[in-house]
């Protein structure tokens, strides 16, 4: 008999056993799939740590959780600086002096202010009610139709004009020549890759893979469920399906030490079928002989699909607080992206990891 069964072997999951097994209960951690540490978990290829789920940057203004994060892992001084690529065209992103001149040419922040209210006004845009507006808002026509709407196509299966302004407030616009993506106090990678990140959260901490839920929910083996897979799917699907947005990976290994020069290139035209292009290499600087590069195709999600990003738009977190409600019993715990729903940085995800083990050994908030 456990204390916990956790599943999920992801950062909630594997930072809520390590907290609750240093306090001195017994927890039994399953997962799905034949690895652990979720969509964080990277592989070796050619001596070069992959991102199997897509690029990872942990970054964080959040002492405590960065604290933590170093007790099982050394990080190193990555930057994440992206380029954009638009039929050719290189421009730095997040949106930034560099930018701006690339685009227009201006050299002072004034000059690229006074160019983004003069489309904001040609657009005839004061209260954006969509992510199209939104954009023009910020960054102005020229921009939007270069550097967004493409790639935001791409990457929602949907016109701009049909998205939510929210999703856009979270990209930075800076007038200054400041090209670091995350404006974060600390941020890095972990030296060695995440699975060894994750290997010492689990260390000492009984971890059984290729275990579904559904194949031991009905055994008894805890006192307490912590489920940090879909809600949805903890509930059979009983109401229906919340939608996801889910991503293709096309991996191949090149005979070439520097395919494109950084670790992310967005490719940001609509004509080009992936949203971008990973050379895993230059998370950790590496020297090798040869590199890995990963292609990434955005669609759809479907029943069998691994879901990536949650479709928070009216129906689907109306349909998600329906199956919120469902939830009853005392001795099932859930979080994480999937369980709630919504898109977390990874540095969010460990927080509320640790509150909630917090909670339960102290019953207080």
């Amino acid at each position: 008999m456990y204390d916990y069964l956790i599943v999920g072997a992801g950062l909630y999951g594997s930072v809520f056993a390590r907290v609750m097994t240093d306090s001195g209960k017994k927890v039994l951690v399953i997962d799905k799939r034949s690895h652990i540490g979720g969509n964080c978990y990277t592989e070796q290829i050619e001596g070069i740590n992959v991102h199997k789920y897509g690029a990872h940057i942990f970054h964080t203004n959040d002492e405590q959780v960065w604290e933590f994060v170093n007790r099982y892992a050394s990080f190193n001084r990555y930057t994440n600086s992206p380029v954009a690529n638009y039929c050719g065209e290189l421009y730095s992103l997040p949106f930034n002096m560099y930018t701006f001149n690339k685009m227009w040419g201006v050299v002072t922040p004034d000059e690229a202010k006074a160019k983004i209210e003069e489309q904001r006004k040609e657009a005839g845009i004061t209260d954006p009610v969509n992510l199209e507006q939104q954009a023009i808002s910020l960054v102005g026509r020229d921009i939007y139709e270069k550097l967004i709407k493409g790639y935001t196509m791409k990457q929602w299966g949907r016109p701009c004009d049909e998205l939510p302004p929210s999703i856009i407030k979270r990209l930075p616009v800076r007038f200054t020549f400041d090209n670091n993506y995350f404006n974060a106090l600390y941020q890095g990678i972990p030296v060695g890759g995440y699975t060894k990140l994750f290997e010492r959260l689990l260390s000492g901490i009984e971890v059984r893979l290729g275990t579904d839920y559904a194949s031991v929910k009905d055994e008894g083996l805890a006192s307490k469920v912590v489920y940090t897979g879909a809600l949805d799917e903890y509930f059979d699907y009983s109401l229906g399906h919340l939608e996801y947005r889910t991503v293709r990976f096309e991996t191949e290994v090149l005979d070439t030490d520097n395919f494109q020069g950084n670790a992310v290139v967005n490719y940001t035209d609509s004509k080009t079928p992936f949203t971008r292009i990973i050379e895993h290499k230059f998370f950790e600087f590496g020297t090798q002989e040869k590199t890995v590069i990963s292609c990434e195709f955005s669609y759809e999600w479907k029943i069998g699909d691994e879901p990536f990003y949650p479709v928070n738009d009216e129906k689907n977190d109306a349909l998600h607080e329906q199956y919120a409600k469902l939830i009853a019993s005392d001795n099932v715990l859930f979080g994480g992206r999937m369980a709630d729903y919504k898109y977390y940085d990874m540095d969010v995800t460990v927080r509320r990891a640790l509150d909630a083990a917090k909670k339960e050994l102290t019953g207080n908030d």
